[in-house]
């Protein structure tokens, strides 16, 4: 009896662990964003996704935990374009499986990364060789979109969907990058070329158009200056008329005052100048007298005259 009732114990214990052995060999849980695969008696029964699952033990088996998420494939790949330059290019692709298409994908591939690898370098040699180191650069978008298509058509077979193909770098050597920059500082030293001369140009212009209009309002200021000149002269002979002086003396005083502005206008100036008179006095004053004013009656004529021709134009334009 003894015997008996420890048996009994023993026995029972052994009946839950196996009872938890079959449970735990029957129930199972995929978690979110992953996919089994089941297979009974070695051939594929069912793909089971997220949430509590059963199977059967020992009949039942998980042949493969799929991720469903989206992975990232890098791809470096050297290849030459339509004018024989050698670059190295890099491609990023995000890819996934599709959930209705896990089957597919785990018994028709064995390496799927390495075969989507294969597939987007092939459509990069026939993609970048068409298009020149300029048309690369510019084209990265179209190239990505080629390859997308390509390699997403291809694998989509294969139960995987390509969602987005990027062209994250384009690389000439270093030689190849150096003559470029050679080529852009060239071009942009003769632009800066052209806009410098373009610069002198206007500046030339602009300081022949000042210096025209210096020339005109100087030669307006002579013309004033003269004309000035010739009004206080015809007032100045008027009034030593009208004190009873003829017109012989009358020209004396003038011109010997003008004779007097233009030696103290020498003597004030800051020039070294050397005037030379004649040593005798007062007779070579009197030949140096009758020089000068000589000289400056046939001046002062001709002053006179320029100051007429200037007043009869500016009356002429003033009645027009």
């Amino acid at each position: 009896m003894r015997a008996v009732s420890v048996v009994g114990p023993v026995s029972a214990v052994i009946l839950i662990v196996v009872v938890l052995i079959v449970l735990a060999g029957t129930i199972f849980v995929v978690p979110q964003q992953r996919a089994y695969v089941l297979e009974r008696f070695g051939k594929f029964h069912k793909v089971a996704l997220a949430g509590l699952h059963v199977k059967i033990p020992l009949v039942d088996r998980i042949a493969t935990k799929t991720n469903l998420r989206v992975n990232q494939l890098n791809v470096k790949l050297e290849t030459k374009t339509r004018d024989n330059v050698f670059v190295t290019v890099i491609v990023s692709t995000q890819y996934r499986v599709e959930p209705k298409n896990v089957a597919t994908a785990y018994y028709e591939l064995q390496d799927p990364a390495g075969q989507l690898r294969s597939y987007m370098e092939d459509a990069l040699r026939s993609a970048i060789p068409s298009l020149t180191l300029d048309d690369a650069f510019a084209r990265k978008d179209d190239i990505a979109s080629d390859v997308q298509r390509t390699v997403g058509q291809e694998m989509q077979q294969f139960g995987f969907s390509v969602i987005k193909t990027l062209v994250t770098a384009i690389d000439p050597s270093g030689q190849v990058k150096q003559a470029m920059d050679s080529i852009n500082a060239a071009q942009r030293e003769k632009e800066a070329t052209r806009e410098r001369a373009e610069a002198h140009r206007i500046e030339i212009e602009t300081q022949a158009t000042a210096d025209a209009e210096k020339t005109r309002l100087q030669g307006e200021g002579q013309a004033n200056y003269r004309r000035e000149i010739a009004n206080g002269i015809v007032d100045q002979i008027k009034s030593l008329k009208a004190v009873g002086m003829d017109i012989d003396s009358v020209n004396n005083v003038v011109l010997f005052n003008q004779y007097l502005d233009v030696m103290r206008t020498l003597a004030e100036s800051q020039n070294a100048k050397t005037v030379v008179l004649p040593a005798s006095t007062p007779g070579g004053y009197s030949d140096l007298f009758t020089q000068m004013t000589s000289a400056m009656m046939t001046a002062q004529s001709s002053d006179l005259a320029d100051a007429a021709a200037e007043a009869q134009v500016a009356s002429a334009q003033s009645q027009q």
